[in-house]
């Protein structure tokens, strides 16, 4: 009887599941290992006493990468789950006093741009259709694989080098549209997504904010976990097999290959391997460090990694009246970020990101309720701040910023609440040093300089999300997972029933 390949796939993350999917539709047998008790890592819902909160990502962009994933297993995302289209996407509060709404709309942004700089508002056409070439001549690089200079030196018959202005960063590339510094942030801001700042990212990343008004920004009804809840049904449907509290423990060996997983619960053997899991702590934790070149535990101790996150969960009683995302940018943001990114402090003046999510889903909190979602960005951990100390004056600091966006006696309307720190991202959620954007990424840490996809420290080892190529971000980890499951059916000798021609050349 002919062998069927055996895959094991180490993490439920969007990625994870994903990559869970497209080779269980390939024939191939699929157990997924997750540590925590539920789906989706950082894209998962908390739910408390009757609220939902999403743990990370709470808006979905470019949703087409995910549809993708389900058409080529033969299903439809939108029979699964309700996308809902945002308009405004978020409000801007400006720590100088302006506020500006972000409309999907060119027309209305324009508009909403000439209140606060006339002159700037001009050039939104032309930011807009320079970003829809950067992002034709990109889109070949966010889904293809990189395994070393010679696949960057093909770029360019694609005009990308071309485009990407590696000296310049987000903040001075977009000075050449908008001379005002207020504007610039309205449109620099998403780098955080990325866990940088514009002020270092470089300039290639400022098509994140041009996919916002490309394509829209959604929500999802349930929230961003209510996304990995159906992707998991399908992986199940498609027959993986998706073991949950259950961690992986060690890894057995043969030479570099992995051979199979061990937990607490049984070995699990494999053909070939799936790392999901966060990068720098599953290197350390579950690869000898002998076994690894490239990324030692020396190598990774001299990478950068992004920001982490401080977060509340709030379930209020009574409903607010905001918009369904609100981000209110410190009116010092430039050193908001050298605090977080160079100093490793916590800034007087932090920057709020507020989600309101019962404006758009009243099935996020109980009847006459609201489930509030607040994210600061912060330092990864770092000798500097104790969180045992700081966790509770950040917290203060916190609630009396959102009464003065609107949310009135918060302290006395919570009914639920729930706080993470960097060190919760670090020990709760096995996040190294609780960077919850994973590898920064700068020059020097992307595509191939990033972990590859075809892990090159290992044999039959394959990395997708955050923390190989093309990077962080839901529709890029959905990338990864296609890139990843491309290569590693090749590799096996399977034409997949969803593999076409053109994804055969992204997997060169």
């Amino acid at each position: 009887m002919k062998h069927t390949p055996e895959i094991v796939i180490i993490g439920a993350g969007p990625g994870g599941l994903a990559a869970a999917m497209l080779l269980s539709a390939a024939g191939l047998r699929v157990t997924v290992l997750e540590r925590r008790d539920t789906v989706g890592g950082r894209t998962s819902t908390v739910e408390v006493d009757g609220f939902r909160f999403d743990r990370g990502p709470t808006f979905f962009m470019q949703p087409d990468a995910l549809r993708e994933v389900f058409t080529m297993c033969g299903r439809s995302l939108d029979d699964e789950i309700e996308l809902i289209r945002l308009d405004p996407h978020y409000s801007l509060r400006y720590g100088t006093g302006e506020s500006l709404q972000a409309r999907p709309d060119p027309e209305q942004m324009r508009q909403e741009i000439a209140k606060i700089a006339p002159n700037d508002a001009r050039n939104f056409g032309r930011f807009l259709e320079d970003n829809r070439r950067k992002l034709e001549a990109f889109g070949p690089v966010f889904r293809s694989n990189f395994e070393g200079l010679a696949d960057v030196l093909r770029m360019p018959r694609s005009g990308a080098l071309s485009m990407l202005r590696p000296w310049a960063s987000v903040d001075r590339d977009l000075k050449r549209y908008f001379a005002d510094p207020r504007v610039r942030l309205a449109f620099t801001f998403q780098t955080k997504y990325l866990g940088m700042s514009p002020f270092r990212c470089p300039s290639l990343f400022t098509i994140l904010s041009f996919l916002e008004y490309e394509f829209g920004l959604f929500h999802p009804r349930g929230g961003c976990g209510a996304l990995s809840a159906v992707m998991a049904d399908a992986a199940r449907q498609l027959g993986a097999e998706i073991r949950l509290g259950e961690p992986v423990e060690s890894l057995e060996f043969d030479g570099r290959r992995p051979t199979a997983a061990v937990t607490d619960a049984g070995r699990y053997p494999c053909d070939a391997m799936i790392i999901n899991a966060d990068f720098g702590r599953a290197m350390s934790r579950l690869v000898p460090d002998e076994l690894r070149r490239r990324w030692t535990d020396r190598k990774l101790a001299r990478k950068r990694f992004s920001c982490s996150t401080f977060m509340l969960y709030l379930g209020l009683e009574g409903r607010e009246e905001l918009d369904h995302h609100t981000i209110y940018l410190s009116s010092d943001y430039r050193q908001n970020l050298e605090d977080i990114a160079t100093h490793y402090r916590l800034s007087e003046e932090p920057s709020i990101y507020l989600a309101n999510p019962c404006t758009t889903d009243p099935s996020m909190a109980p009847p006459g309720c609201s489930a509030l979602y607040v994210l600061v960005p912060v330092p990864h951990r770092h000798p500097n701040i104790d969180w045992q100390r700081e966790a509770t004056i950040l917290r203060s600091k916190v609630l009396q910023r959102l009464e003065e966006l609107g949310v009135r006696d918060v302290q006395n309307r919570i009914r639920c609440e729930r706080m993470l720190t960097p060190e919760n991202w670090d020990h709760d959620f096995e996040i190294h040093l609780g960077a919850t954007f994973n590898l920064a990424h700068n020059l020097g840490q992307l595509l191939h300089l990033r972990p590859r996809n075809r892990f090159e420290d290992l044999e039959g080892v394959y990395l997708v999300g955050g923390g190989t190529h093309p990077g962080s971000g839901l529709p890029v980890i959905y990338q990864s997972a296609k890139i990843s499951a491309r290569l590693l059916t090749s590799d096996l000798g399977i034409r997949p029933g969803w593999q076409t021609s053109g994804d055969a050349r992204a997997s060169a």
